[in-house]
């Protein structure tokens, strides 16, 4: 049997061990050894040639697959031969032979509530409607937002019918009174208390959310939490994250101070103020924000879905607390564990080289159009020749379509998702969509259970 030496960085080690408790057994005997770079993916050869005394007892030596040098000269240096594993960790398995695994995304810690920001302007059976849609979409508690001098008449009506369609509920309103109808009608939960408002806990069983008194206002959160700590009642605490440029840096150390303060008590985040007020795509966003919640131990995150470019919010938010969860579980980093929030870009978008296309060409006998993309362009062939270009005008006059409208559809259609696909340096394949993953806001159930 083989011994093998794998070399990795202090981040990766933690995975890399359990990734070869797991794989090694009756394949072969192995040491996991990091050379004091903090991400593996930096490791050079000629740092590997400095820090590493040639081996004693191993076969080869497999470095991680983005490392960059001569491995022929640091084989000759080491004295054994040094080869190339796979580019992401989670690919190990599958370069010493076995199938992709299978990631379970179906565990979470973190309770998603989901508002409805304009619930007083909506009927009941619209807010029935869209809450089933935030549902769908991975809600776990409906929140009705209120809105400020704007009446609710029916906030008792909405209530019932959430509850008797399934769904947890809570009311989000800074207005004593609608918090005192809210809980007197059955809401689960009461968005938002402060130290001023406790008494409204006292009048229900909905459990409260608490945040200070004003802006930025630790001390009075926390006499909050202490107050209801000797209640011996259940409630979540909220430091209130704010954004950027207004408190955000501030606010995230608010929520660190409360959890080493009361290790033991629930907290909820609102990411709002930071998907809906920056003009940048929230699934990024979103992966970061769950991270802080998962280092944090974060039970339940608040989101909303109003700007046009946060129409994914609640999706991503719910893939994004699976993702941190396994990830977590796994003492791994959030890598390898599906690409759900990858939307824009893909990790590997060009399978092959040019020259492999060109070479793929040469052998083609037939009137078949194929198209590929590569890190210099579309490329487009087929018996006859071999065309490349980064726009779909400049291809098509050469490939003769003009007197056959259904394939020049057809080609257009192809070539459109093939620029598109080389500009953002996704993967194209050609016949199949673009895969757009949890940012599609148009997947079916179906493409849902497959990511889940």
């Amino acid at each position: 049997m083989q011994r093998i030496l794998f070399l990795t960085g202090r981040l990766a080690e933690p995975a890399l061990r359990a990734q070869l408790e797991r794989l090694a057994p009756g394949r072969f005997e192995w040491e996991a050894r990091q050379l004091g770079v903090q991400v593996a993916a930096l490791m050079t050869t000629e740092l590997i040639r400095r820090r590493l005394a040639p081996p004693q007892g191993f076969d080869w030596v497999m470095v991680p697959g983005r490392c960059r040098g001569d491995l022929e000269a640091l084989s000759a240096a080491l004295g054994l031969p040094v080869r190339c594993g796979p580019e992401e960790l989670a690919d190990l398995p599958e370069h010493f032979g076995e199938g992709p695994r299978a990631r379970d995304l179906s565990r979470h810690s973190v309770r998603l509530f989901a508002e409805i920001v304009d619930a007083p302007r909506l009927a009941v059976e619209a807010i029935a409607r869209r809450a089933a849609e935030l549902a769908a979409e991975g809600a776990d508690v409906i929140d009705l937002g209120c809105l400020p001098e704007t009446p609710f008449p029916h906030l008792e009506e909405a209530i019932a019918e959430l509850k008797r369609r399934g769904h947890a509920v809570s009311v989000d309103s800074l207005d004593e009174a609608e918090l005192r109808r809210a809980t007197r009608g059955g809401a689960d939960y009461l968005l938002s208390l402060t130290e001023h408002s406790l008494h409204i806990a006292d009048e229900g069983e909905a459990v409260p959310v608490l945040i200070p008194a004003r802006r930025g206002a630790y001390a009075s959160l926390e006499r909050a939490v202490r107050a209801m700590l000797a209640r011996g009642r259940p409630f979540l605490a909220d430091p209130v994250l704010e954004p950027i440029h207004f408190g955000f840096s501030d606010s995230l150390q608010r929520y660190r101070r409360l959890r080493r303060q009361f290790p033991g008590i629930a907290i909820l985040m609102g990411v709002g103020n930071l998907t809906e007020l920056t003009d940048a795509d929230t699934g990024g966003i979103n992966a970061l924000l769950f991270g802080i919640a998962s280092e944090l131990g974060i039970d339940a995150v608040l989101t909303t879905r109003v700007s046009g470019h946060a129409r994914a919010a609640v999706r991503e938010a719910d893939h994004a607390r699976r993702l941190m969860h396994a990830a977590r579980e796994a003492g791994a980093l959030p890598r390898g564990f599906g690409g759900g929030l990858v939307a824009l870009h893909d990790k590997r978008p060009w399978p092959q080289a040019l020259e492999e296309i060109r070479a793929v060409a040469a052998r083609v006998r037939d009137p078949s159009f194929r198209v590929q993309a590569s890190e210099e362009g579309v490329h487009v062939y087929n018996r006859d020749g071999f065309w490349s270009g980064a726009d779909p005008f400049e291809l098509f006059p050469r490939l003769g379509l003009e007197r056959d409208g259904a394939h020049a559809f057809y080609m257009g259609v192809e070539l459109a998702r093939a620029e598109i696909a080389w500009r953002l340096g996704k993967r194209y394949v050609q016949d199949a969509p673009l895969d757009w993953r949890v940012a599609d806001l148009r997947r079916g159930a179906d493409a849902e259970d497959a990511w889940r």
